[in-house]
């Protein structure tokens, strides 16, 4: 079975660098005597990004000055640093000692130093972890009466990655009805026990609710706006040639990028496309969503986007790609159109184009979608629910009694 392999190969690695986990130890204990910490959150990022808003709404709902925040990637950007920094957690970027390919053998060294820290606590503290690698390396190292909870964001590498670790992990949280299903199946696959199965745990993503402003009826040029990063799944440049052909067939519309995509479209295009890059203040991306009147999302592969709830709370109609849980907020011709032919881009570009022809001529059909998608929003993507189901999930390890 795959799932033993695993383990076996896991353990082996385990013996293999425990030399330098403990010489980790060893400095741990010849520094200065660290403050104890009720919480340890192991995130790769605070650079701008869905998954990492998601991390930093997690760390103001459950953290406080008695918590610690380590990063452990090099980060693109800091424009969600001080997102983080609010929740009143200490933060620790130790990205240059534990991202650097050249010198591996000290992110080992720092996997003995961190965990010796929370095995010498007299607190018992709870350790989460945000799809971060280095969290996952760390786990075996922890002592067992730590309660370790980790937050899985999509079917993706991590979800492979964390195989060899589960016996550690006490709580998986997924963000996606359909991704449990997933990773129940994968689990099938690479005879993962069926005593982790309960182990997972749903909660969905949220936002903080804007005040509700009905969108007027128009006849300016329709305006579709993409929120969101390069990276390949993305595929971006499907929907700067969507921009072109829209131009070429006349359509009455704009097509606008939030976030630092520009490079991932040819140059070609970019005459038909209007660039914002990468915003971290509120009222300037309040702005871009306030001049936008549809979202467009073309990845052939997502859990549930941050910025489709956004987009929704907004009074944006919907075009996405029916990926991931999209489906199940967004129903086709109500409040949005889904593309369901997602794998093949050329049929992507063209059902999207469709789409975006609907809109432009019937102004009365979006400005429905408009006000159910703010109706819904308000109905079931609010923070106040968030906070309560994580705050809960920490409550219930710490109480736990155990050997």
């Amino acid at each position: 079975m795959k799932f033993h392999l695993y383990i076996w190969k896991r353990r082996i690695e385990d013996v293999l660098m425990f030399p330098l986990i403990l010489l980790g130890r060893l400095i741990g204990r010849l520094g200065a005597a660290s403050p104890e910490y009720e919480t340890y959150f192991f995130f790769p990022f605070y650079h701008i990004g869905g998954a990492e808003k998601v991390h930093a709404q997690i760390a103001l709902a459950t953290g406080n000055e008695r918590c610690i925040i380590y990063f452990t990637r090099k980060s693109q950007n800091d424009l969600f640093h001080q997102l983080f920094a609010d929740s009143k957690c200490t933060l620790r970027d130790v990205s240059r000692y534990t991202d650097n390919k050249w010198i591996y053998f000290v992110n080992i060294i720092f996997r003995g130093i961190i965990s010796g820290q929370i095995n010498r606590q007299k607190l018992r503290p709870l350790v989460f972890n945000g799809q971060c690698n280095f969290g996952y390396k760390i786990s075996p190292w922890i002592r067992r009466d730590v309660p370790q909870i980790e937050l899985i964001h999509s079917l993706c590498s991590f979800s492979y990655i964390r195989i060899p670790f589960l016996p550690f992990i006490d709580a998986t949280v997924m963000i996606s009805t359909i991704r449990i299903r997933e990773h129940i199946d994968l689990y099938r696959r690479y005879g993962v026990p069926a005593l982790y199965d309960p182990r997972i745990r749903f909660i969905m993503n949220a936002i903080s609710l804007p005040e509700p402003v009905p969108r007027p009826l128009t006849e300016a040029p329709l305006t579709l706006l993409y929120v969101g990063r390069s990276t390949p799944e993305k595929r971006v440049h499907l929907i700067a040639e969507m921009a072109q052909a829209a131009t070429e067939a006349g359509l009455s519309a704009r097509f606008e990028f939030l976030g630092e995509v520009k490079e991932a479209i040819p140059a070609a295009l970019h005459s038909y496309c209007r660039f914002h890059g990468n915003q971290s203040d509120p009222a300037v991306i309040d702005r871009i969503y306030a001049g936008a009147d549809v979202l467009l999302l073309v990845s052939d592969t997502e859990g549930f986007p941050m910025v489709v709830m956004e987009a929704m709370a907004k009074g944006l109609a919907i075009i996405s790609t029916a990926v991931g849980e999209v489906p199940l907020h967004v129903k086709d011709a109500e409040n949005g159109f889904l593309l369901q032919n997602f794998l093949d881009g050329d049929a992507v570009r063209e059902d999207g184009l469709r789409a975006i022809r609907r809109l432009d001529e019937d102004r009365a059909l979006l400005r429905s979608m408009a006000g159910r998608n703010i109706g819904y929003a308000f109905a079931h993507f609010g923070m106040e629910r968030f906070n309560r189901e994580y705050t809960q999930l920490f409550q219930e390890y710490r109480s736990q009694q155990r050997p």
